[in-house]
């Protein structure tokens, strides 16, 4: 058996690398988690302690840790290709995703492009976006839509079109402008009464009217709309209705600009169907998927699209239209054989059925477990996603004061506990692997409870 020395580790780690997303000066006089193993929906510290991945590993993890079918898949590849160049030659792996990942698509999403993650997925969509215009010679149209609190990477062309100040407010002067609409936030709608739950509710759609009034007045610069359909992720766990998504799909269409779903966050299986845009029975133009892609084992990502979109780039060389757009490591082989036995699974075992009563019960005891909580202004839930929002008055929506970090010690008690609670703001939220099951979600939530009541006792 494998042996660390956890003090080398961490002295290494604390002179020499930068993590993600993280002040690392909150790490100054403390030690970062070790994390050595994994299994199913449990991580394992170099001390041994097992934690919940209640966040599936940045919401990547779609069967849990070490599935053996995807194991035995990368095995089994890494005796036949290692890697290839994909601008000049093909290979079996890169068709076998194909080929079972259009059985899970409509047939108007017909061209697939390979990247490396939802960043790249995102980029490539603008760009087609852009080109596509371009090459039809309708010059003007290069303007995007974009939500508030929309995420969709942090590359500089997917940072243009987001929303979420905290991240990207810095870097403007780099950016290129894109129109922002309001965003479907519906805790902080007034007209809506009560928590957000499922967001079946009925409503106005009174947010979908900046979005119209843009479309109205710009469609003549405007090339495409981006948004992630059913639930904006990094913006907090945003969860609103799909009449938004049939709406704006008549919007977008009736103004001819293109419409891009960014599922990167929302597909394989995340919010109960297999794609989000699936809820709303529309079909968009360009849509972006990664994370789970592979189910959670390696980067990878593709950017599907129309043959509309795609007999605009099919032309003489010289004519100028390629899309001149790739990744070195485009349609890796390696990735591709566990994408492909990811999407066996989802065909033979049907996850999505097998863990429906499991699904159906966290969204119950996260309503049991926190409609009466003083400190809980709303509750707010989509397939294996469910998210609290912390406040500090229930009736006034007033959020806690910034300089408590409440999240980020409950983010830091939830470890000690043994469940990973890691925060957006002040949303608690859990993103569950589809082979959850009902005893696992009892003790996920019991375990947070005691982590948010111990941090807030003691404020």
């Amino acid at each position: 058996m494998k042996t660390w020395d956890k003090k080398k580790i961490l002295e290494i780690d604390r002179n020499h690398i930068w993590h993600p997303y993280t002040q690392m000066k909150d790490y100054e006089n403390r030690d970062p988690m070790v994390i050595v193993s994994a299994r199913g929906l449990k991580l394992k510290t170099i001390d041994g302690q097992e934690i919940y991945d209640s966040i599936s590993s940045w919401w990547t993890n779609v069967h849990g840790h070490l599935h053996p079918a995807l194991n035995q898949a990368i095995i089994e590849q890494l005796n036949l290709l290692d890697h290839i160049n994909f601008s000049g030659y093909t290979h079996p792996y890169a068709v076998e995703v194909v080929e079972r990942l259009k059985d899970f698509l409509p047939p108007e999403l017909s061209r697939f492009f390979f990247s490396d993650n939802g960043s790249t997925a995102v980029e490539v969509a603008l760009k087609m976006a852009f080109q596509f215009w371009q090459n039809k010679g309708q010059k003007e149209k290069t303007r995007f839509v974009c939500l508030e609190n929309a995420y969709h990477g942090d590359t500089l062309g997917a940072v243009s079109v987001g929303g979420v100040d905290l991240f990207f407010e810095l870097y403007k002067p780099l950016l290129f402008k894109s129109f922002k609409a309001p965003s479907p936030y519906c805790y902080r709608c007034p007209e809506k009464e009560g928590f957000t739950l499922d967001a079946s509710h009925q409503c106005s759609l009174k947010c979908l009217k900046g979005m119209e009034e843009i479309l109205k007045e710009h469609h003549g610069e405007i090339c495409a709309v981006i948004v992630e359909p059913l639930m904006q992720g990094a913006g907090g766990i945003l969860i609103y209705p799909a009449a938004y998504l049939k709406k704006l799909r008549e919007i977008t269409r009736r103004y001819k600009v293109f419409l891009i779903f960014d599922e990167v966050a929302t597909g394989f299986g995340r919010t109960g169907t297999m794609f989000a845009f699936e809820q709303a029975e529309v079909v968009p133009d360009i849509i972006c998927l990664a994370k789970g892609l592979t189910g959670g084992y390696l980067p990878m990502a593709l950017t599907i699209t129309t043959e509309e979109i795609y007999q605009a780039f099919y032309a003489d060389y010289l004519e100028g239209k390629t899309f001149y757009h790739g990744h070195t490591y485009t349609a890796n082989p390696i990735c591709c054989a566990v994408a492909a036995a990811n999407l066996k699974l989802f065909a033979e075992e049907n996850p999505l059925v097998k863990t429906r009563e499991a699904r159906e019960y966290f969204h119950q005891l996260l309503l049991k477990t926190f409609a009466d909580k003083p400190y809980v202004g709303d509750i707010r839930y989509l397939g294996y996603v469910g998210a609290i929002e912390l406040v500090k008055d229930k009736q006034t929506k007033e959020p806690f004061p910034e300089e408590l970090r409440v999240s980020f010690q409950i983010y830091m008690k939830s470890l000690e506990k043994g469940v990973v609670l890691r925060p957006l703001g002040d949303v608690i939220y859990w993103f569950l692997p589809l082979c959850v099951t009902k005893y696992e979600v009892e003790e996920i939530l019991n375990l947070s409870v005691e982590a948010i009541e111990e941090v807030l006792a003691s404020l």
